[in-house]
């Protein structure tokens, strides 16, 4: 009697995925209620619940609240070997693509960011902040320091649709080192306002910094809600990256 629940659960599981599988609920179709699939699978709403919850956390669902759980578009996966930008990528995928610069100044350096430039602490260095959405849902926050010896007129620039940041630095000075570290974690309370998630939804971070003749010129703390992105990256044995 103890397995019962979590067999019932698995098997509601089951059923979702076997209609998505067979193209039956297809990506941004809105599927069935909770009281629907309470009568069609003879099951309890919270077992039904559970297995819809779940389904959503792992990616196969998307729940808006007073409207109802739609099948989720296939999340995009950025390629974690080299510095990619997100606007090609989103409008290579036939999507709308938007950009919202929150900030863009010149600021004294604190502790953690000057370290990271390896710069002195209160050294002035320029800062963005801007959100990254597909088809009007943000999926990538970006959160951007440079190093103004390096890229001077990066602060004077118009980013937005037309020039993204990323495009911009690889325009001006091409790195020869890069350094990527990817985290699990949650957004702070601002930034879940910023990707509008809810505090304790999983975000990947993706933390960069490239360099150029031994120079730092550029740290950045990439945010993406886990479950609208993913990062990932196919290398040959010998070192060599590959596409996808």
């Amino acid at each position: 009697m103890k397995n019962q629940p979590q067999a019932l659960y698995q098997r509601a599981k089951d059923f979702v995925q076997a209609q998505l599988r067979a193209g039956v609920w297809k990506p941004g179709d809105l599927i069935p209620s909770e009281n629907r699939l309470v009568v069609e699978l003879g099951m309890s709403r919270m077992t039904i619940n559970r297995a819809l919850r779940e389904l959503t956390e792992e990616g196969h669902l998307q729940r808006v609240s007073g409207v109802g759980t739609f099948v989720a578009e296939g999340r995009p996966q950025s390629n974690l070997l080299r510095i990619t930008n997100i606007a090609d990528e989103i409008i290579a995928r036939g999507h709308r693509y938007a950009c919202e610069v929150l900030r863009l100044s010149r600021e004294a350096a604190s502790m953690s960011v000057a370290a990271s430039l390896a710069l002195p602490t209160g050294a002035s260095v320029y800062h963005l902040v801007c959100v990254h959405l597909e088809e009007g849902v943000p999926v990538q926050l970006e959160d951007r320091y440079v190093n103004p010896e390096l890229v001077p007129e990066f602060v004077q620039q118009a980013f937005g649709e037309q020039l993204q940041p990323s495009r911009y630095l690889l325009q001006a000075i091409r790195p020869d080192e890069i350094e990527h570290i990817v985290e699990a974690g949650h957004p702070s309370v601002e930034e879940g306002r910023l990707l509008r998630i809810e505090v304790n939804e999983p975000c990947l971070v993706l933390m960069r910094r490239t360099w150029n003749d031994n120079k730092v010129v550029t740290y950045v703390r990439l945010v993406h809600p886990s479950s609208r992105y993913r990062l990932g990256s196919r290398m040959a044995v010998n070192g060599a990256y590959r596409e996808g």
